[in-house]
């Protein structure tokens, strides 16, 4: 898949395309529906599939304080993107002109004139240009305008709910780990690198790494089940999201113990990537550090039936 990074950067040899524009953060079965029948139709026509997003993310440049935070960050928006299927990907620096670009200028400049679109494909709450002034219903008459189709998709519907960023955040905000993966299509996971921890995983005998400070979603403060890919190879295990009370002065950290350890060399920069599957249960502060090891074995306990079981049904896949 190839990435554009400006409307400059792309090439005439690029051809006539057919064209989904958002911000596609966490790219859910929603979006993978979208850029599957864009995909479809740029095949049969023989051109490329392109989809345009954004970064940053339009919220964290309009208005920064209620910008949630985000379920892909680019570098791995752009990865599940390439997973779809599609030819390419635009990204659309977010500055100050651009927010201030009218519909109908937008429309013009990105998807008539720097990609050459034969064919639009959006959902219905799509919007566009100064203030979101455009809808569907004026992308529908841009495109008579301009020369090109536009193809409206009605929402996804899974497990009775609305497939959705916003949705997906909300279950991830109240810990629904599997509810979310039904609607994303694919695990919730993030990428970080190793921090310095405490020394508290060897004084309990457990493998430990602690992952470095992650700006974007994070499920609530918790003990979950979870894989950790450590370069490339994963790693079955129980992580704690929160403030570790039990230890003094609350910390926050995302700590993964290792239930399938095997020594590994590690470095400040060895790439991590932790998938969630379940929570075990909430954060609490125990009376002591035995009282909190015991717990954790309870919680390994747990997290190895859970898995075993993963393994033996087949219904969920590890990456």
């Amino acid at each position: 898949m190839q990435v554009f990074r400006n409307a400059g950067e792309i090439s005439r040899s690029l051809g006539p395309t057919v064209v989904s524009i958002g911000n596609f953060d966490g790219v859910h079965l929603g979006h993978q529906f979208i850029l599957g029948r864009l995909r479809e139709s740029a095949a049969a026509r023989s051109l490329r599939s392109v989809a345009v997003t954004f970064d940053p993310h339009p919220l964290r440049f309009l208005r920064p304080e209620t910008c949630p935070r985000l379920i892909t960050p680019l570098e791995t928006r752009l990865e599940l993107l390439a997973d779809t299927g599609i030819d390419a990907v635009l990204v659309l620096p977010f500055t100050a002109e651009l927010s201030r670009m009218r519909a109908a200028e937008f429309v013009t400049a990105i998807v008539h004139d720097a990609l050459g679109a034969v064919e639009v494909h959006e959902g219905t709450n799509f919007r566009f240009g100064y203030r979101a002034e455009g809808g569907t219903a004026e992308l529908g008459q841009l495109g008579r305008a301009l020369g090109f189709e536009v193809v409206i998709h009605g929402a996804c519907q899974v497990r009775g709910l609305t497939c959705s960023s916003s949705k997906i955040r909300e279950l991830l905000s109240r810990a629904e780990i599997r509810t979310a993966r039904a609607l994303l299509g694919h695990g919730f996971f993030i990428d970080s690198t190793p921090a310095h921890g405490r020394g508290i995983g060897s004084i309990l005998t457990v493998p430990t790494i602690n992952l470095a400070p992650y700006k974007e979603l994070l499920p609530p403060n918790g003990v979950y089940v979870t894989q950790l890919r450590i370069a490339g190879e994963w790693f079955d295990a129980v992580t704690n999201v929160g403030n570790r009370p039990t230890f003094g002065a609350d910390s926050f950290a995302v700590e993964s113990h290792l239930l399938s350890f095997r020594p590994i060399e590690l470095g400040d920069q060895t790439q991590l990537r932790l998938l969630f599957h379940r929570r075990i249960r909430e954060e609490r502060r125990w009376p002591s550090p035995e009282a909190l090891k015991e717990q954790i074995m309870r919680d390994v306990a747990q997290a190895k039936r859970y898995l075993h079981l993963m393994r033996v049904v087949g219904g969920e896949r590890i990456d």
